[in-house]
């Protein structure tokens, strides 16, 4: 099964359309969506690695377009639009414990360390950089050097060494996935802890 799924991501991520589905999926997920593009920029980068870099670009900038989505849904729609959101991912609580020690230079911290890692989820930031009235400018360039840094990043060391990582993931998918399901597992169990 895992199999199956791993060859029908990699036969995806060679589609023409892969780059818009990429795209989209990269927008909706710094302001509303909880999957991250990688779901589809890593296969995609191993798939084709000549294109990876175009990929980083399409990725970064749709990123930050939607982490601006993020930041106006915080800014002129929190009532209306944000808060159903959050509650709806179970993330108010978390949001709301950010909001109330947040400060101008921890949300630049936050905003820099989501874009890199996802931690605090992007969409949790962006939000939360809205409804505390965040610098617009500064927030853009963070997001454009955070989200740059990571998709740039890992386009160049998917590109230098996918061949390599897409061997080891083959020969190991049974474990590679079960290291993903127990990751996943742990994630969710922490992040309601919280």
């Amino acid at each position: 099964m895992f199999r199956r799924l791993y060859e029908w991501t990699l036969s995806w991520a060679r589609s023409r359309h892969a780059p818009a589905a990429m795209g989209t999926v990269s927008f909706v997920e710094s302001s509303v969506f909880p999957i991250p593009a990688d779901v589809l920029f890593i296969p995609m980068c191993v798939a084709r690695p000549e294109r990876s870099m175009h990929y980083a670009l399409i990725a970064t900038v749709t990123s930050v377009l939607g982490g601006i989505l993020g930041w106006a849904l915080g800014f002129y729609a929190f009532d209306l639009i944000a808060r159903p959101i959050l509650e709806f991912y179970g993330k108010l609580d978390a949001f709301n414990a950010l909001r109330g020690e947040t400060g101008q230079i921890a949300v630049l911290v936050m905003l820099v360390t989501s874009g890199l890692t996802h931690l605090p989820p992007m969409k949790v930031v962006t939000i939360l950089s809205g409804v505390v009235g965040f610098n617009l400018p500064l927030f853009i360039l963070s997001a454009i050097v955070a989200r740059g840094a990571r998709f740039f990043g890992l386009a160049w060391l998917l590109r230098r060494y996918g061949k390599v990582i897409l061997e080891y993931v083959e020969r190991r998918l049974p474990l590679v996935a079960l290291a993903v399901a127990i990751i996943v597992v742990a994630l969710v169990f922490i992040l309601r802890m919280h």
